[in-house]
């Protein structure tokens, strides 16, 4: 018997899971619908479409049409679905001011989240978010037509950090604001200090531990907590997202501790009939073993691949996730995986933290590059619970060792003995890994002493 499969929502979870879906199963009915233009595109190389590195927009999306004959898929788009009656299993949506319906065997939820913007005294429509291709091209015509010399980013998250490097590509001059006492909260204070340091280098202007709370002059004057003002062309709103749950919450679907959509170990939800992944739903994080909502591009993919196995009759482990992180910042790449200091406090974890600064290769060899590194470990066991790196070369495959390291829960004594092979243009005879490993090895030692 042919299934019939609906998919809510396409992009990194709706567009990838039917891909997935019809790797394994030629026969059953696809069905996408998608409420905005596109069914598949890059959202992280949104920025970099924006800074001008990536120069042609059709790069940064996937046709429809060659998406839909490729994998033998019906697609709706600038469909809105607007509520499900699983009793019948049927999703009800609207296209062209038009009801339609369509049921299902199988409904498949990625209704992804949307940008948080406050409404907020005097914002005009010179404020900006960058969840969508529709966002992309607005930030694109508003830059080009206006010709912007300045901006002001809200919000030094990931976003915030990626579209600060690409507007300050674009020759506009930026101001950052972030309500924390440093950018990006899943590094430390003591490594987000080398970021914030690097902000400031670039001739940025960069505002901490304060929070815009008004405009004025019809967007342009924005008036901080703090009682300062900025002067910016335009302004990027990255102060997070919401995940959309309001279509499954409808449904009778059960939320989760996060406030995202809640699923089992093969991503359905309370209803057996229906799965759902992506930006919308909570996973489980791999260290403390606690609910958590990471909205990342892995995640997302990996969930499709579990739901694909199981309707082909393949039940995947899923051990949760880490929420391995990276992104460049002008001269710098920042790496992250698992936890970190701040988060383990607040759970109330014990751990033990080390830092060590080494190269990205031999010293003697042209072009070597300084790396901050920070890793927090089990104090009994000295298994790692997460890491950081910052450097300007060798951060990427640093913060990979180490997120293998985590999956295969191993202990810091294990980072001294990993052979990471050695030639003076890639690394030192002993890797910044392992000097981290024998640092923390050190501190480990005296601990259980």
């Amino acid at each position: 018997m042919v299934n019939k499969i609906v998919i809510v929502g396409g992009v990194g979870g709706g567009a990838t899971v039917a891909a997935q879906i019809r790797r394994n199963d030629p026969d059953s009915e696809i069905h996408i619908i998608e409420r905005y233009g596109y069914i598949s595109f890059a959202n992280c190389g949104m920025p970099y479409y924006l800074g001008g590195e990536i120069t042609d927009r059709k790069r940064v999306i996937y046709s429809e049409n060659d998406f839909a004959e490729k994998y033998n898929i019906s697609i709706e788009t600038y469909a809105e679905v607007t509520h499900i009656e699983r009793e019948k299993k049927t999703v009800f949506f609207e296209k062209n001011n038009k009801p339609y319906e369509i049921d299902y065997d199988t409904l498949i939820l990625s209704p992804g989240a949307r940008a948080i913007k406050p409404d907020l005294v005097g914002i005009a429509s010179n404020t900006f978010t960058l969840r969508t291709i529709e966002d992309m091209d607005q930030i694109e015509t508003f830059i080009s037509d206006e010709h912007p010399k300045t901006a002001a980013i809200i919000g030094g998250g990931f976003i915030g950090l990626e579209m600060l490097e690409n507007l300050h590509k674009r020759g506009i001059h930026c101001s950052l604001v972030d309500h924390s006492a440093h950018v990006m909260k899943r590094l430390d204070p003591d490594m987000a200090s080398h970021v914030d340091a690097h902000i400031k280098e670039k001739g940025v202007d960069l505002y901490l531990n304060d929070k815009l709370e008004s405009y004025s002059n019809n967007g342009a004057t924005l008036h901080l907590q703090s009682g300062k003002t900025i002067q910016a062309d335009m302004t990027l709103m990255a102060i997070g997202i919401t995940p959309n749950i309001e279509l499954a919450e409808n449904a009778g679907l059960e939320l989760g501790e996060t406030g995202a959509i809640k699923v089992n170990e093969v991503m359905q939800t309370n209803d057996p009939a229906i799965y759902a992944l992506g930006d919308a739903v909570e996973e489980v994080d791999f260290i403390t073993k606690k609910t958590a909502h990471v909205a990342l591009a892995w995640p997302a993919h990996r969930q499709a691949f579990v739901i694909a196995s199981h309707l082909n009759g393949e039940k995947i482990q899923r051990d949760g996730i880490l929420g391995s992180s990276i992104f460049r910042l002008f001269d710098l790449t920042v790496a992250i995986t698992g936890q970190n200091s701040s988060a383990l406090d607040e759970l109330n974890i014990p751990f033990e933290a080390v830092m060590s600064s080494g190269y990205s290769h031999a010293g003697y060899y042209p072009g070597s590059e300084k790396l901050w590194m920070k890793i927090v470990f089990d104090p009994n066991s000295g298994r790692l619970l997460g890491g950081s790196v910052i450097g300007a070369k060798g951060a990427d495959k640093r913060m990979a060792v180490l997120a293998t390291a985590i999956k295969g829960k191993l202990t810091v004594d294990d980072l001294t003995d990993l052979e990471l092979g050695y030639n003076p243009i890639y690394s030192g005879s002993k890797d910044a890994v392992n000097i981290l490993g024998y640092k923390a090895r050190e501190q480990w030692k005296k601990i259980n002493e």
